[in-house]
């Protein structure tokens, strides 16, 4: 008796497939391409295997979500290893990543996330939660009104770009990024 030809199973690998094929059908099409049966198709598995990694598409997408966030925060653990400043080193990080983000040409999910993320609160909530980890870690170096603001206007600036502002309105985003590194570098009053 011949046995057919059984492809191992690697889990890890198909469910970094899914979350990839969603993320780009996310960033082609917006999270309405981002389907069931679309994904399973670009990742060249059944709906079944993709249930096995993700029971709904609200999972699916809270995976993307929460993938992103850790190459963010990859991102600024290396920002914060090149940074010798010590107070408000996480603030001129996350600017520098949020505007980085901006001045990207390359199509990110990011932004479909994001703007998802003002209608969903599941991923409200895993941003809110990776944020507020973050800033209760940094708290000692970090928390001063001034650094505060200006992590608001790195948000403002991504929100402005997330709605497409007219170009002509705006600062350069190169400039504003100077601009708002260099106020992390000036100390609160007492």
């Amino acid at each position: 008796m011949t046995k057919a030809h059984e492809r191992k199973k690697q889990p890890e690998l198909v469910r970094r497939a899914l979350l990839d094929c969603a993320a780009n059908l996310a960033v082609e099409g917006g999270l309405s391409a981002v389907t069931i049966q679309a994904v399973a198709d670009a990742a060249n598995v059944t709906k079944g295997g993709l249930f096995h990694h993700f029971p709904s598409k609200e999972k699916l997408i809270e995976g993307v979500f929460d993938d992103l966030l850790r190459a963010l925060d990859d991102e600024i653990e290396a920002l914060l290893e090149d940074d010798a400043v010590v107070q408000g080193r996480f603030t001129r990080a996350y600017v520098i990543s949020a505007l980085r983000l901006i001045e990207s040409k390359a199509p990110s999910p990011w932004r479909a996330l994001s703007i998802s993320m003002m209608a969903d609160a599941n991923l409200r909530k895993l941003w809110s939660g990776w944020l507020r980890g973050r800033l209760e870690r940094h708290a000692d170096t970090d928390s001063s009104p001034s650094l505060e603001i200006v992590r608001y206007a790195a948000d403002g600036a991504w929100l402005a770009d997330l709605t497409d502002v007219d170009m002509a309105l705006r600062m350069d985003r190169g400039v504003l990024r100077e601009t708002l590194v260099e106020m992390t570098m000036k100390r609160d009053r007492p």
